[in-house]
């Protein structure tokens, strides 16, 4: 009888022990759970549907199969001109990170911005060469029939850019570059919206109060061309250049959009801009040929679609950082006017020697013309 009582003694003084060890010291996130319901408890609502689905990449989160994995990796370095903040740069950063996602990190995409790999005709030519696999600008030296797009005063809102750049004449002129340079065009956006004229002189408010002036310009045979029309005379300056050239008086004065005049701290070396939203620029992504065609398909298809909403994403940018930067030029000092329609009207009635030229020159043909300002007319 003893021998039972100290045996049950030495039992319960056993289990004392234990539930003394397994309690006070709990972490306070276990101790928060006592109030969750017991299994039984729970109720019969289904899980959540969203464990189920696929995740956004084609690999499984959970370690599923790559579909990638025997594809290859591959790397592609893309340069521009544009600094950190322009849309050219934030919207090429996406492309980059979309591409990565989208190929399980198979295709890796090195931006070069604000001008490392040289200027914008020195890129393309790396391009071409397949030193470089791909660049942005609005470089035309060896594609020149997408500057029929660049033609003044052709368009006037952002519907009308977009109509023509989606247009199946800009995609025959895209599929022209292979043949004649090399490269393939995979995309084609807004450089940078609208473009303005400044200077150091005075306001310009008709073509007259251009006479006399030199005017930076990038090269482009339509600006060259534009300025001539409105009795100005040209001199050439890269755009990593340019505010030196303005601040020194190589130029007086200088065209671009008010993001790019922003971005670039123009407005620190030009007193008068005139808005009067003459030109915009196509903005086609040129990557080689023989480094596209080496991809796999499913590759080229992943990149031509982050290219497409890259593009997107790039004219948005413009358009709701363009009244911005413009603000930014006015609070810093420099004078900005606005032509009245009738002034305006003076600028483009001086164009038609410009269109004139493109036609002789074999830059567009009249049919095509013709067929862009049909475009146009019909986008609103």
């Amino acid at each position: 009888m003893k021998k039972a009582v100290a045996m049950m003694l030495a039992l319960a003084l056993t289990m004392g022990c234990l539930v003394g060890c397994g309690g006070g010291d709990k972490p306070a996130d276990d101790q928060q759970k006592t109030d969750a319901p017991a299994e039984d408890d729970k109720t019969d609502e289904p899980a959540d549907d969203a464990a189920d689905e696929p995740a956004d990449t084609p690999a499984d989160d959970a370690g599923g199969e790559d579909p990638y994995a025997d594809l290859g990796d591959f790397t592609m370095t893309v340069g521009h001109a544009q600094p950190e903040g322009n849309p050219r740069f934030v919207s090429m950063e996406k492309f980059a990170e979309d591409v990565a996602a989208k190929t399980n990190g198979h295709v890796t995409v090195t931006v070069m911005g604000n001008g490392q790999l040289g200027t914008e005709k020195e890129m393309l030519e790396q391009v071409v060469a397949g030193t470089t696999q791909g660049m942005r600008g609005g470089q035309f030296d060896f594609s020149p029939r997408l500057l029929m797009f660049t033609l003044p005063f052709l368009t006037q809102t952002r519907a009308e850019i977009t109509a023509l750049l989606q247009s199946d004449l800009a995609k025959k002129v895209c599929e022209e570059a292979e043949g004649e340079t090399g490269t393939v065009i995979i995309n084609l956006c807004d450089a940078g919206g609208y473009r303005q004229f400044s200077n150091n002189d005075h306001p310009i408010k008709a073509p007259a109060d251009l006479a006399g002036l030199k005017m930076r310009t990038n090269g482009m045979t339509t600006i060259d061309k534009t300025f001539i029309a409105l009795g100005a005379t040209t001199t050439t300056i890269p755009y990593s250049d340019l505010y030196m050239g303005l601040k020194t008086g190589v130029a007086d004065g200088q065209e671009n959009p008010w993001v790019n005049v922003e971005g670039m701290k123009f407005y620190e070396v030009q007193k008068y801009f005139t808005e009067v939203n003459y030109q915009f620029h196509p903005d086609p992504f040129y990557v080689n040929a023989t480094w596209w065609n080496s991809l796999p398909e499913e590759y080229r298809t992943i990149i031509s679609e982050c290219a497409a909403e890259m593009g997107t994403y790039n004219d948005q940018l413009i358009d709701e950082n363009s009244e911005k930067a413009k603000q930014t030029i006015i609070d810093s000092g420099s004078e900005v006017y606005v032509p009245t329609e009738e002034e305006l009207q003076q600028f483009k009635d001086a164009m038609q020697t410009v269109y004139d030229q493109c036609v002789e020159e074999g830059i567009c043909t009249a049919d095509e013309l013709k067929e862009m300002q049909d475009i146009v007319a019909n986008a609103n």
